[in-house]
């Protein structure tokens, strides 16, 4: 059986393994010109590069785009629709271990898990102080979590076994989740005025960037903290730099950027009241793996010409 041409950029060693021996995997080259284009049938994205209608349209053998991961705002599902062009990727198995770093974000920068190891390696730390890098406490407060989706509901559950009162906003009430995990409905306004730490849980769309910005900051307590585990461009980088600054609000953690990498003269990697981390949303072994296994399980479907396992709609706005 001869190998389909697939296009793939810096795929790992234990998905070009799956792929086995029917698959050519094609260095990405989405130049004009590019003998990958002209042969691909197949394309994976892995780390995010763009996949929009006017690439689709230089892949002329397309039969399938296969994303390693859930979030696909760098693909346009829309256009491959219109080219019946099917899109698919990983959605479930990262849901646990992405809440679980959301809550991993959320007790390091209220605790000064960062800060305090850096000072505790440096020759500053002489003696036990028990006076310094006081923290906010997690157990009892107020979570807001933006966008009630399978990653919001298990950010949820987590947030019950710190006996946290947990606020939701979403494009549509969830009336299950209320019931099933006690979170109660706000407008986007009520929750950032009411809650300690506010987590950003939803997808990249046309409604949600630029989510959060001046307005929305000056909306949060003081006290409050920003946690980001959705998109980069869900925040407004330089009004979350003014509020970190001005201490309009008490921190945040980032796990995502606009861009991914900051450029590293960027000045929010100046400032100590912020942690950012490198995008480990979903990176825990037992999911890396069940994501490798779902890309290809989309991937050798679309080839095959059957419907994908895990295919993809056009959407916009908050889940529903």
């Amino acid at each position: 059986m001869p190998k389909h041409p697939v296009m793939g950029d810096g795929l790992p060693p234990a998905l070009v393994e799956l792929l086995g021996t029917d698959v050519e995997v094609l260095p990405w080259d989405d130049t004009p010109q590019s003998p990958a284009l002209a042969r691909a049938v197949g394309i994976i994205t892995y780390g995010h590069p763009t996949v929009d209608g006017s690439l689709m349209d230089r892949v002329p053998h397309l039969k399938i785009i296969s994303n390693h991961g859930v979030g696909v705002d760098h693909i346009d599902v829309a256009a491959a629709e219109a080219r019946r062009i099917p899109v698919g990727n990983t959605p479930g198995c990262l849901d646990a271990s992405t809440a679980d770093m959301t809550l991993a974000l959320l007790l390091a920068v209220a605790r000064n898990v960062v800060v305090g190891d850096r000072f505790a390696r440096s020759p500053e730390f002489t003696h036990y102080d028990p006076s310094i890098l006081i923290g906010q406490e997690v157990t009892g407060s107020t979570l807001g979590i933006v966008g009630m989706g399978r990653i919001g509901k298990q950010v949820a559950k987590r947030a019950r076994a710190f006996d946290m009162r947990v606020l939701y906003h979403n494009r549509n009430r969830d009336e299950s989740a209320e019931r099933d995990l006690g979170v109660t409905y706000a407008t986007l306004d009520q929750l950032l005025a009411d809650s300690d730490f506010v987590s950003l849980n939803c997808p990249l769309t046309p409604a949600t960037t630029g989510l959060i910005s001046r307005r929305e900051f000056g909306l949060m307590k003081r006290s409050a903290f920003l946690i980001n585990v959705a998109r980069g461009p869900v925040v407004d980088h330089d009004a979350l730099y003014e509020a970190l600054v001005r201490h309009t609000i008490a921190g945040a953690a980032l796990d995502v950027t606009a861009p991914e990498p900051l450029p590293r003269d960027h000045r929010l990697l100046t400032l100590g009241n912020l942690i950012i981390a490198p995008h480990l949303g979903s990176a825990s072994n037992r999911t890396r793996r069940r994501m490798i296994e779902m890309t290809v399980e989309n991937l050798f479907a679309g080839l095959r010409g059957d419907e994908l396992p895990y295919r993809v709609k056009s959407r916009s706005g908050f889940p529903a």
